[in-house]
């Protein structure tokens, strides 16, 4: 209750609300895209200190390995489902199936502001795990589409070029490689800006997301009931996976439920920018309202305080 009744999540629903009553609130685009910028400056800064300090163990090693292994993997059992249970073409399937592999940043920073608030602060090298887990699922999900052939009009190494190049893979690897030389005492200066200011620019963020995710949901006429009932399922069983994977190489509460907050968050940045090129025959309405209007405010709301306390009941019963 204490999560749910936090201003962070509260920002959001208040954004959710706004659309759902046809208010015209708004945030401007080149405003959102700042925050967004810089929301995944503090988070990668703040993680490289946190390594910086702590220094490279075989857990964080064990972390990394886990999360590229569920970036390959996830998109497997989601496309399956999507083409039994959805009754999605192939095309569209593997796209979306793309999303629920790959990660979504803005998730992540909120569930470890959750869980920093909470008294769980997970290790600073789970950037660096979001980071790995952002591509794999892209070309897995490719794979799936087009079994392993060239995409209308660009070839492999032109996409594999355009992930490992997105924007939020560039700024988040970035600022963590600053936070990891800088440390500590380098962070401090910016401290007042990446650090104290963190909290009011995030809720203000999500107040943006609650408004585009409601939006996304009533604009939407791919999105089906069926389809909206295998979005939060998705969640709820890839998030399960990864906190218990967590448990089982040795993650404390904090960085389990950051796992499986990983694990089942889904894309709605990187992936979408990357089907837009490599399957434009894909319905980006379908995986935009997958991902972002159902998948993304379930686990706002809901998903981080449950794979919390799933973590706590696991690692520390």
């Amino acid at each position: 209750m204490e999560t749910l009744l936090s201003p962070v999540i509260l920002f959001f629903v208040l954004g959710a609300a706004a659309a759902f009553a046809r208010s015209d609130l708004s945030i401007p685009e080149a405003i959102a895209k700042g925050l967004a910028l810089y929301l995944m400056a503090a988070i990668g800064l703040k993680g490289g200190v946190q390594v910086s300090e702590a220094g490279f163990s075989t857990e964080m090693l064990a972390a990394a390995v886990a999360g590229l292994v569920l970036s390959i993997v996830i998109p497997l059992p989601v496309f399956f489902l999507l083409r039994r249970v959805g009754r999605l073409d192939a095309i569209n399937a593997a796209a979306v199936a793309a999303h629920y592999g790959s990660v979504s940043v803005v998730t992540f920073v909120t569930g470890v502001e959750v869980l920093t608030t909470s008294g769980l602060p997970p290790a600073g090298y789970l950037v660096a795990v979001l980071a790995i887990m952002e591509t794999p699922a892209i070309i897995v999900g490719l794979l799936l589409a087009r079994g392993g052939m060239k995409s209308e009009g660009h070839g492999r190494a032109d996409l594999l070029r355009e992930t490992l190049l997105n924007g939020s893979v560039v700024l988040l690897l970035g600022s963590f490689m600053i936070g990891l030389v800088a440390g500590s005492d380098g962070f401090a200066p910016i401290a007042p800006v990446f650090e104290t200011a963190f909290r009011g620019v995030l809720c203000l963020f999500l107040l943006d997301m609650g408004l585009v995710a409601a939006r996304r949901i009533m604009e939407s006429r791919s999105l089906t009931l069926r389809l909206a009932m295998l979005g939060v399922a998705f969640a709820l069983v890839n998030g399960t996976i990864g906190v218990v994977v967590g448990a089982a190489i040795g993650l404390d509460v904090g960085s389990a439920a950051g796992l499986g907050i990983l694990a089942a968050s889904a894309s709605y940045i990187a992936v979408p920018a990357a089907m837009r090129m490599a399957l434009p025959e894909a319905d980006a309405g379908l995986y935009l309202s997958m991902s972002l209007g159902v998948t993304f405010p379930f686990n706002i709301v809901a998903g981080i305080p449950l794979y919390t306390l799933l973590a706590q009941w696991i690692v520390s019963p």
